[in-house]
């Protein structure tokens, strides 16, 4: 099967936001398709890693397959949170927009449902 390199936005969108000194992402899988290959290949191994130079602690993921989406809980990340961090975003909204510009290998017939 092919797959081609493209960016996590292509596939899924995502929110996020803080909770105290920690925050959340939620990556929602366009389609179900999607979905499913975001519950095998986005770890939350890989999302620590990611975030790894910002500091975070060892990531959560809670699957909420209803929505087609994945909840990861990026722990100590906002480097004290809203009121006392000097973090450029203490409230972790752009955290979502970062997790989108990951590059990721997915199978063609996958992107290909999304367009």
């Amino acid at each position: 099967m092919n797959s081609s390199l493209i960016k996590l936005r292509k596939i899924a969108h995502a929110r996020s936001g803080d909770k105290g000194s920690s925050a959340n992402v939620a990556v929602f899988a366009n389609t179900r398709e999607g979905y499913e290959f975001l519950r095998e290949n986005l770890t939350s191994k890989i999302v620590e890693d990611y975030f790894k130079p910002l500091g975070v602690g060892t990531v959560q993921r809670y699957e909420a397959p209803n929505l087609d989406a994945l909840n990861f809980i990026l722990p100590g990340i906002l480097a004290g949170g809203g009121s006392r961090s000097l973090r450029v975003d203490a409230q972790g909204k752009t955290l979502g927009e970062a997790l989108l510009e990951m590059v990721l290998e997915v199978p063609d017939p996958v992107i290909k449902k999304t367009l």
